[in-house]
C-alpha cells in the first residue's frame, strides 16, 4: 500500500484557491492570486497609516494630519501587474515601509503574504511573517496593529464553507524511448484522468 504524502501549507492554499475561484486555466489562477495579494497589501498599508497617524479609521483624529484618500499605483509581482490604492495623509508625511514610495516590485514579499493564508497559522506565526516583511526596524505595537488589521481577512478566508465534491484532473506521463534509424530519443506520453473526490 503506498504511503500517503502529508499535506503541506501550499497544497492547502491551492485547494482553497480552487474552491473559491473555480479556475479553468492558469490565467484564472494568476488572477485569484493577484486579488489575494492586492487586498492584503492594501490592508498592510492601511495599518501602517493608522500607526503613523496614531488613530484608526473611524476614530477622532488626534492632530491636524488626517487621512486624505488614496492614490492609485501599479506594482509588479510574479503573477502580473496589480493595481493598489495607496492611502495618503494630508501633510504627505506618510512613508510606507512594506511598499516604499517609488518601489514597483513586490515579488520579494508575495510568498510571505500567500503563506499567511495557509490553514492553521496562529497569530504568532502571522506576526513573525509580518516581521519578516518589514525587517527589524518595526515596533511590537505596529506588528500587533498590522496583525489585528489583516487577521479578520485571513480568518474569513480560512473559514469559508467548502463543497462536498471537487472534480480533479490528474496528469501523468510516462517516459519512453523511440528509435529512429541509428539514434534513440526520449519522449513523454501524457495520460490525463478526471476524478471526483469527496472531502
Amino acid at each position: 500500500m503506498p504511503r500517503k504524502r502529508p499535506e503541506t501549507r501550499r497544497s492547502k492554499i491551492a485547494k482553497i484557491l480552487i474552491e473559491e475561484y473555480q479556475p479553468q486555466n492558469a490565467q484564472d489562477i494568476q488572477e485569484a492570486l493577484k486579488d489575494l495579494l492586492g487586498d492584503t497589501m492594501e490592508e498592510l498599508l492601511k495599518a501602517e497609516l493608522d500607526e503613523h497617524l496614531d488613530y484608526e479609521y473611524g476614530e477622532k483624529p488626534l492632530s491636524l494630519n488626517t487621512r486624505n484618500g488614496s492614490s492609485k499605483k501599479t506594482v509588479r509581482s510574479s503573477y502580473g501587474n496589480i493595481d493598489l490604492n495607496i492611502p495618503r495623509d494630508r501633510e504627505a508625511t506618510f512613508e510606507p515601509q512594506s511598499l516604499k514610495k517609488y518601489e514597483k516590485d513586490i515579488s520579494k514579499i508575495e510568498n510571505q503574504i500567500i503563506s499567511m493564508y495557509g490553514k492553521g497559522m496562529t497569530t504568532r506565526d502571522i506576526s513573525s511573517h509580518i516581521k519578516d516583511i518589514y525587517g527589524f526596524g518595526i515596533s511590537e505595537t505596529m506588528v500587533s496593529k498590522i496583525t489585528n488589521k489583516i487577521l479578520p481577512t485571513i480568518e474569513e478566508w480560512q473559514n469559508r464553507p467548502l463543497e462536498k465534491i471537487y472534480p480533479m484532473v490528474f496528469l501523468r506521463h510516462t517516459l519512453s524511448r523511440k528509435r529512429k534509424q541509428h539514434s534513440s530519443k526520449k519522449s513523454s506520453i501524457h495520460c490525463p484522468r478526471l476524478q471526483l473526490r469527496r472531502f
